[in-house]
């Protein structure tokens, strides 16, 4: 990585004690990348795990402060409002198995802590859909992307419902019934996922993906996706889970047969590589060594290498430099590729592009 593309956020996610070197103007930098990260209540969190928020000056340690308080809030809201999906679905017999952020808040991983997110993944049964979304319905959760569209785009194509969002509270939800779309060339076996689930101590009803598969929804979430607007705090997410788990010498034993398994081996390959280049994760050589052969061609690997290095950074000016958009950019179109064959993902974007003319169009009228 450049100098240019070493942003203040990710030496101290690496090293957070070297934050007590910074001055006033970089402490200003600081924040203002973490904010754009959507990683400040997590640096706040880091920092005190470290014991050096007392050397942070005070006017950064308020805005940290404050981010932990809107967090803390955050998580509350997010237990209650997982009762409520629970009760929602509890005639129907089905457990709420909880995806990503609120199952990473829910069961207090450190993945958790200061871990902002703006809707609730659950895992349904593909054959249950219909059940659960009129049952979520009966409960004051309302569809959204009424267009007809985007009503098949979802119910055909992808790997979830609409979004659906609570009438007064307007708390989201996505209800998946698998974690990648119908479209895509990898078909990881939502059976083998929820089969493997683990009951969360104290929440009866309430279940998350085992260690090792939710390591693989991240780093699917994150490397087969085209939007990478929270690419670093995501990044972080697998970080965390990572160092984590990676205590139990179990876990590296059981990650690379069980990315195989799901077909998620090149996505666990980029996940384990960009945590270890950016962030220092830690990992085993048995593992990288498991997954050489995942690995792109070396010409392909140097373009992932370009692209993923600028696309992870937070998206502020200091973080990035001429060719960062165009990474954004080429990036979003790979992750539509991969969720989409050809013709398919031609419509889409026609769909899309044409939309986009029209609006300011519809809004000048």
């Amino acid at each position: 990585m450049t100098a240019a593309l070493q942003p203040l956020l990710v030496g101290a996610l690496r090293d957070p004690a070297g934050v007590t070197r910074l001055d006033d103007a970089q402490w200003d930098l600081l924040l203002r990348q973490a904010g754009a990260a959507n990683l400040m209540a997590s640096l706040g969190h880091l920092l005190a795990r470290h014991d050096l928020l007392d050397r942070v000056p005070a006017c950064a340690r308020e805005h940290l402060d404050w981010a932990g308080v809107l967090a803390r809030r955050h998580r509350q809201a997010v237990r209650w409002e997982v009762r409520l999906v629970k009760q929602a679905l509890r005639e129907l017999g089905l457990p709420v198995l909880l995806l990503k952020g609120a199952a990473y808040s829910i069961t207090g991983l450190p993945a958790g802590q200061g871990r902002l997110f703006s809707d609730i993944d659950i895992l349904v049964p593909e054959a249950r859909l219909a059940e659960a979304e009129a049952a979520l319905m009966l409960a004051g959760w309302a569809g959204t992307h009424h267009d007809p569209y985007d009503q098949r785009y979802y119910r055909e194509w992808m790997h979830e419902l609409p979004p659906m969002q609570h009438v007064r509270r307007e708390s989201l939800i996505d209800v998946h019934h698998a974690i990648l779309p119908k479209t895509a060339a990898a078909r990881p076996d939502s059976a083998l996922l929820r089969a493997a689930a683990v009951p969360v101590d104290g929440e009866a009803g309430v279940r998350v993906l085992a260690p090792v598969d939710m390591v693989l929804h991240s780093a699917v979430h994150l490397f087969s996706d085209g939007e990478y607007n929270n690419g670093l705090r995501d990044l972080f997410d697998i970080h965390r889970l990572l160092e984590h788990f990676g205590t139990d010498a179990r876990f590296w034993a059981q990650l690379v047969p069980r990315a195989h398994q799901l077909e998620l081996a090149r996505p666990l390959f980029y996940a384990l590589r960009y945590a270890g280049m950016l962030l220092g994760t830690t990992v085993p050589a048995a593992a990288t060594d498991a997954l050489r052969d995942t690995a792109p061609p070396a010409p392909l690997l140097a373009l992932m290498d370009a692209l993923f290095r600028r696309a992870l950074l937070p998206e502020h000016t200091s973080c990035g430099d001429w060719l960062s958009p165009v990474a954004r950019f080429l990036l979003y179109i790979r992750g539509n590729w991969l969720r989409m064959p050809p013709v398919l993902l031609a419509r889409h974007l026609l769909h899309k592009a044409t939309l986009s003319l029209l609006k300011p169009r519809q809004e000048a009228a």
